[in-house]
Protein backbone atom coordinates (compact mmCIF):
# COMPACT_ATOMS: atom_id res chain seq x y z
CA UNK A 1 0.00 0.00 0.00
CA UNK A 2 1.32 3.00 -0.88
CA UNK A 3 1.10 6.10 0.98
CA UNK A 4 2.52 10.41 1.15
CA UNK A 5 3.25 13.06 2.98
CA UNK A 6 4.41 16.43 2.38
CA UNK A 7 7.05 17.44 4.76
CA UNK A 8 6.15 20.80 6.47
CA UNK A 9 7.78 23.27 8.59
CA UNK A 10 6.49 21.51 12.12
CA UNK A 11 8.30 18.30 11.03
CA UNK A 12 12.14 19.66 10.98
CA UNK A 13 14.94 18.86 13.79
CA UNK A 14 16.93 22.14 14.57
CA UNK A 15 19.01 21.57 11.05
CA UNK A 16 16.17 22.01 8.82
CA UNK A 17 15.36 18.42 7.97
CA UNK A 18 13.01 16.04 8.73
CA UNK A 19 13.06 15.21 12.54
CA UNK A 20 13.75 11.31 12.92
CA UNK A 21 11.37 10.62 14.91
CA UNK A 22 8.55 11.93 12.95
CA UNK A 23 9.58 9.97 10.57
CA UNK A 24 9.69 6.31 12.33
CA UNK A 25 5.86 8.13 13.45
CA UNK A 26 4.79 8.10 10.23
CA UNK A 27 5.75 4.59 9.65
CA UNK A 28 4.73 3.37 12.44
CA UNK A 29 1.21 4.57 11.29
CA UNK A 30 1.04 3.61 7.67
CA UNK A 31 2.16 -0.09 8.46
CA UNK A 32 -0.27 -0.13 11.66
CA UNK A 33 -3.27 1.22 8.61
CA UNK A 34 -2.33 -1.75 6.59
CA UNK A 35 -2.25 -4.36 9.21
CA UNK A 36 -5.71 -2.75 10.36
CA UNK A 37 -7.10 -3.76 6.89
CA UNK A 38 -5.40 -7.30 6.68
CA UNK A 39 -6.80 -7.93 10.16
CA UNK A 40 -9.52 -6.17 10.71
CA UNK A 41 -10.80 -7.98 13.42
CA UNK A 42 -7.63 -7.81 15.32
CA UNK A 43 -5.92 -5.68 17.93
CA UNK A 44 -2.40 -5.07 16.95
CA UNK A 45 0.12 -3.46 18.68
CA UNK A 46 3.67 -2.42 17.49
CA UNK A 47 6.17 -4.92 18.61
CA UNK A 48 9.43 -4.41 17.11
CA UNK A 49 11.01 -2.09 14.44
CA UNK A 50 14.10 -2.86 12.43
CA UNK A 51 17.33 -1.31 11.28
CA UNK A 52 16.33 2.92 11.57
CA UNK A 53 19.70 3.73 9.89
CA UNK A 54 18.69 7.71 8.50
CA UNK A 55 20.87 7.72 5.14
CA UNK A 56 20.61 11.31 4.30
CA UNK A 57 18.21 14.38 5.13
CA UNK A 58 15.35 15.01 4.12
CA UNK A 59 14.61 18.79 3.58
CA UNK A 60 10.95 20.75 4.20
CA UNK A 61 8.44 20.34 1.18
CA UNK A 62 9.75 17.09 0.20
CA UNK A 63 6.54 14.49 -0.86
CA UNK A 64 7.62 11.62 0.61
CA UNK A 65 6.26 8.14 -0.58
CA UNK A 66 6.29 5.39 1.66
CA UNK A 67 5.45 1.72 0.19
CA UNK A 68 4.53 -1.09 3.19
CA UNK A 69 4.64 -4.52 2.02
CA UNK A 70 3.24 -7.76 4.43
CA UNK A 71 6.57 -9.96 4.74
CA UNK A 72 5.51 -12.60 7.15
CA UNK A 73 2.80 -13.63 9.21
CA UNK A 74 3.22 -16.12 12.33
CA UNK A 75 1.35 -16.99 14.85
CA UNK A 76 0.67 -14.37 16.92
CA UNK A 77 2.51 -11.42 14.99
CA UNK A 78 2.35 -10.21 11.07
CA UNK A 79 6.01 -7.99 9.67
CA UNK A 80 5.52 -5.34 7.29
CA UNK A 81 8.54 -3.52 5.11
CA UNK A 82 8.63 0.14 4.81
CA UNK A 83 10.24 2.11 1.99
CA UNK A 84 9.98 5.42 2.10
CA UNK A 85 11.17 7.94 -1.05
CA UNK A 86 11.75 11.30 -2.00
CA UNK A 87 8.89 12.09 -5.08
CA UNK A 88 10.01 14.63 -7.71
CA UNK A 89 6.83 16.64 -8.86
CA UNK A 90 6.51 14.95 -11.61
CA UNK A 91 6.81 11.34 -9.84
CA UNK A 92 8.64 9.75 -12.70
CA UNK A 93 11.47 9.94 -10.36
CA UNK A 94 12.19 8.82 -6.93
CA UNK A 95 15.06 8.51 -4.74
CA UNK A 96 15.01 5.83 -1.68
CA UNK A 97 15.51 7.64 1.43
CA UNK A 98 14.78 4.77 4.40
CA UNK A 99 13.63 1.27 5.05
CA UNK A 100 12.87 -1.18 7.63
CA UNK A 101 10.76 -3.82 8.99
CA UNK A 102 7.79 -3.05 11.71
CA UNK A 103 6.17 -5.75 13.43
CA UNK A 104 3.23 -6.03 15.15
CA UNK A 105 1.32 -8.80 17.74
CA UNK A 106 -2.30 -9.44 17.58
CA UNK A 107 -3.22 -8.95 21.84
CA UNK A 108 -6.77 -10.16 23.50
CA UNK A 109 -8.60 -7.88 26.12
CA UNK A 110 -6.61 -9.01 28.78
CA UNK A 111 -3.43 -7.35 26.77
CA UNK A 112 -1.63 -10.78 26.26
CA UNK A 113 -0.82 -12.23 22.71
CA UNK A 114 -3.63 -13.83 20.87
CA UNK A 115 -4.10 -15.80 17.48
CA UNK A 116 -3.61 -13.37 14.57
CA UNK A 117 -4.75 -16.68 12.00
Amino acid sequence: MDNYIIVRPEHLNQHGHLFGGQLLLWIDEFCWISAAIDFPDKKLVTRAMGDTTFNRGIPDGSILRFDTKQQHVGCSSVTYSCDVYIMDKKEENKRPVFSTTITFTAIGEDGKKTSIC
